[in-house]
């Protein structure tokens, strides 16, 4: 047990210290390549990290309406995302936290993380919030079955419900084997991680068209520190989806922490790049055909898990 510790502890802040230093740059990078693709010049990559900063410099208001709730909701929020995180191997090392079946886990973090967003939101007794609420309750919901499927597929081809051996070197044979199928999971990926970060053709991050927010309208009425934890658990979550997306296009064969971190990053602002040409291409979808695409992203990881059957 004294062992066991003794190399938990120094792996669980090793990765967070890594996380948290990284994580800003991402959605940064983003802002940074849509200035480019529109002829701007943009904010500096580093703004995140100046806005966090100047957020926790701040004073907090609270509505007399809300309670305890919409005070937690932040902490708790930014506190599952760290905590997921901690499932993601960085490099060829396993990952800090490993068991079998900590790719539910994983993925039901994240639904802590955003129930204690929307009871948040619902707590100030808002309309305009609650209706973000339902909204992001419903299209989460949609993304789900995606996500489950596409690691089911994972799961079934590397033989564990660990996330660790999911991602590993192994991910290699699959691909030699099974590439159609992974790239159908792959797109579908894709389409779970603009959902889960609000990022266009789902959302768009920078709208303040009060019939048009998803996520942004629930956090609306949180100010300095509260604000501040919002916007590094949002970072933090484009990391870790990133990561696992990352990771599975190219399975990093590094057996060090650092050397497989950066690669790692790199592969992370490949990432950030192309998120922000998408936003820059394409427009916000609809509200009423959000429904028909994350079905289509569900569509393309169920025919993947139907041809890792059919090639079995």
């Amino acid at each position: 047990m004294t062992a066991w510790i003794s190399e938990f502890v120094p792996a669980l802040f090793r990765q967070w210290a890594f996380v948290l230093a990284v994580s800003p740059i991402l959605p940064g990078v983003v802002a940074k390549t849509k200035a480019w693709v529109a002829g701007r010049q943009g904010p500096p990559v580093i703004q995140p990290y100046r806005d966090i900063v100047k957020l926790f410099q701040k004073g907090a208001a609270y509505s007399r309406t809300t309670t305890w709730i919409f005070r937690a909701g932040p902490v708790i929020s930014f506190s599952a995302a760290m905590a997921a995180v901690l499932m993601i191997p960085i490099g060829g090392m396993e990952a800090p936290l490993t068991f079998q079946g900590d790719l539910i886990l994983f993925a039901y973090v994240w639904g802590t993380s955003r129930f204690f967003t929307m009871t948040a939101a619902l707590d100030t007794g808002s309309a305009f919030e609650g209706m973000g609420a339902s909204r992001e309750a419903v299209f989460s919901c949609l993304a789900e079955p995606a996500l489950f499927l596409g690691l089911l597929t994972l799961a079934r081809e590397a033989g564990s419900l660990s996330m660790s051996d999911l991602l590993s070197v192994g991910l290699i044979r699959i691909w030699s084997i099974h590439a159609p199928a992974l790239c159908l999971v792959t797109t579908a990926f894709i389409v779970v991680f603009l959902t889960e970060n609000s990022r266009i053709p789902i959302d768009d991050p920078n709208t303040h068209l009060e019939l048009t927010m998803i996520h942004e309208v629930m956090v609306l009425d949180h100010s300095g520190p509260d604000l501040a934890l919002i916007e590094y658990a949002s970072a933090v979550k484009f990391f870790a989806l990133g990561a696992l997306l990352v990771r599975i296009v190219y399975p990093i064969r590094s057996g060090g922490f650092w050397a497989g971190g950066a690669v790692l990053g790199i592969g992370l602002l490949g990432l950030s790049i192309l998120v922000g040409v998408i936003e820059s291409t394409m427009a916000r979808l609809r509200l009423a055909r959000i429904p028909q695409f994350l079905a289509f992203a569900f569509v393309l990881a169920g025919f993947g898990v139907i041809l890792t059957l059919a090639a079995a």
